[in-house]
This record gives structure tokens, C-alpha cells and sequence, in this order.
């Protein structure tokens, strides 16, 4: 069983660490801005990091959820693949945002296209299992042939 989601759990594990990151580095810009919590406004640099990491942690749900279920109903080599593209593109947004407002964009879109993927290969993958274990159609087998 562990060899069939080995994957998932490093990409998790990979999640976890990058959103103990982004936390890090709210606590060093409430540091670095003089903001004590549970100020959460300040100079537009700190706003930046903040938002940056609330929304990262707002989405860190929907991403477990959809690679999990990405990996154990389609493929764990293709939803772990697709979940490193999306804490690359993650953390490209957090540092993006961090600098400037207008540099998350690009990354934000990546991400959010790469959750559309992980929906998309979920739903098939969950799809098939119904379709196989409760209609007793195969439809990988179908196209084989």
C-alpha cells in the first residue's frame, strides 16, 4: 500500500514545509514593520507577505484534497507532479506578491490551472472507479480495444 502513495505523502510533507515557510515570514515582516498581533494592517509591504500567506493557506485544503484524490483515483505519479508545479507556483506567487502586487498574477493563474487539472483528473479517476466497481464497465479497457 505505502509504495502506491509514497508520492503523495512527500509532495504533502513538501506543502506542509512551504506553508511553515510562508508563516515564517509573516512573523519576521510583524518583526521587521513593528506589528503585533492581531494587527493585521500595516505599511503595504507587510499587507503584501500577509495576504500572500492567508491566501496560500486558504487554498492548502483544496490542494491536499484534489491531489489525494487525484492519486489514489487516476495516477500518484501525475497528481505528485502536478502538485510540485503547483508549490513551485505557489511559492513563485508568495515571492512575487511579497515585491509587488502585479507580479502574482502570472503565478496565481498557473496555480489556480493546475487545481483545474487536479479537478479534472480526479473526477475522471473517480468516475472510472464508479463505473468500474458499480456498473462493471471498464472504460480503460473499452479504448484498448
Amino acid at each position: 500500500m505505502l509504495d502506491q502513495i509514497h508520492w503523495l505523502a512527500a509532495v504533502t510533507v513538501l506543502g506542509v514545509l512551504e506553508q511553515a515557510y510562508f508563516f515564517l515570514q509573516v512573523i519576521y515582516a510583524r518583526r521587521l514593520f513593528g506589528i503585533s498581533p492581531p494587527k493585521i494592517s500595516g505599511p503595504p509591504e507587510f499587507e503584501r507577505i500577509f495576504r500572500a500567506q492567508v491566501n496560500s493557506s486558504e487554498y492548502f485544503p483544496i490542494f491536499l484534497a484534489l491531489l489525494w484524490q487525484a492519486g489514489l483515483f487516476f495516477h500518484q505519479g501525475l497528481a505528485a507532479a502536478l502538485g510540485l508545479f503547483y508549490l513551485y507556483a505557489r511559492y513563485c506567487y508568495f515571492m512575487g506578491y511579497k515585491a509587488s502586487s502585479s507580479e502574482r498574477l502570472t503565478p496565481i493563474y498557473f496555480s489556480a490551472g493546475v487545481l483545474w487539472i487536479l479537478i479534472a483528473v480526479s473526477a475522471l479517476g473517480i468516475l472510472h472507479f464508479f463505473l468500474s466497481h458499480y456498473v462493471g464497465l471498464n472504460v480503460v479497457q473499452l479504448l484498448r480495444a
